[in-house]
């Protein structure tokens, strides 16, 4: 059965989406730790993020880091947080969350709870910053 996330890139599941190429997918995280918390994934469902192939696991990163640049330049942010948990959903994902501090990265504490509208202003300003690259 395909993970939430195949479904996602598969538009059964809407999502809030940054970024796209043939290979990867951005979207904002639903439950997040800050305003602009993204999850990168690799379109290829692979459970476990060190199970990728080499090249799709360099691909994502790089991904990943322009998605990092674009958000930065997007939000009031000092930094992009990166982790990698891959507990929740099994599929390989990065956690990109912009960060005041660093307390700003901690799981255990209560997630935003943004409307609709909110999700999409937020999403649109990141891609805006992703198609300038």
């Amino acid at each position: 059965m395909a993970s939430i996330f195949s479904r996602i890139v598969a538009g059964e599941i809407p999502s809030y989406k940054v970024a796209e190429s043939d290979r990867y997918y951005a979207f904002l995280d639903i439950a997040p730790l800050a305003e602009g918390h993204t999850l990168v994934i690799p379109k290829k469902e692979v459970d476990y993020l060190f199970d990728l192939d080499a090249d799709t696991y360099k691909g994502l990163w790089e991904f990943a880091a322009k998605v990092a640049r674009a958000q930065k330049a997007a939000l009031p942010c000092k930094r992009i947080g990166v982790a990698v948990l891959g507990m929740e959903v099994p599929h390989a994902h990065i956690h990109l969350v912009p960060l005041q501090s660093e307390s700003d990265l901690d799981f255990r504490k209560e997630k935003l709870q943004l409307k609709s509208e909110r999700f999409t202003e937020i999403a649109a300003a990141i891609a805006r910053e992703f198609d300038k690259e």
